[in-house]
């Protein structure tokens, strides 16, 4: 395996989450290869569940052309320095109006490292209650709250196509199953 090396980079259009642009990387065998790149802040992903349901969310998601994608909460890192964990308590309180007195950090992964750098980290929180005043989603979002029955995840997992939201579900199945041996 060939290690690598940033030698330049070049951002060429630049959004208020999102730039794109190119990067040259050196390879130890002297060659080198330029490839198209996103910059992405990051995301935190939540896996929230009480004894009876997964706390799911339906939302278009334009950029795709889905009119509706079912998906565990989740949020961009858009505060600087802001601790993930501490985004991952905003985003659930505001996409479905809970709070949890249990959290556990489970996992990261990178959707799509072959052109972008996003990571996506996942918890799971339990012990969940309402926040009062309810959920409060930002201005730009259209979001559905799906309690999902823990009996069905199954039908969860087969109803959506979004990364995160099938990296978390398989995960508690996984959880859930073992429990029950």
């Amino acid at each position: 395996m060939s290690a690598f090396e940033v030698v330049d980079e070049e951002v060429k259009w630049r959004g208020r989450l999102l730039a794109a642009g190119s990067e040259t990387y050196r390879y130890s065998d002297g060659s080198q290869n330029t490839f198209d790149k996103v910059w992405h802040p990051g995301a935190v992903a939540i896996v929230a569940h009480d004894q009876s349901h997964v706390w799911l969310v339906r939302q278009p998601r334009e950029a795709a052309r889905l009119q509706t994608s079912l998906e565990i909460p989740a949020g961009k890192r858009d505060r600087a320095g802001e601790p993930l964990l501490d985004l991952a308590v905003r985003e659930l309180a505001e996409e479905v109006g809970k709070q949890a007195s249990e959290w556990a950090q489970l996992l990261s992964f990178v959707p799509s490292p072959g052109y972008c750098d996003e990571e996506v980290t996942i918890f799971t929180a339990t012990g969940l209650t309402d926040v009062a005043g309810g959920p409060a989603p930002e201005e730009d979002e259209h979001i559905e709250i799906v309690p999902w029955p823990l009996g069905d995840l199954e039908g969860a997992i087969a109803a959506t196509t979004d990364a995160k939201t099938l990296i978390g579900l398989l995960w508690l199945a996984r959880e859930l199953a073992s429990s029950r041996a």
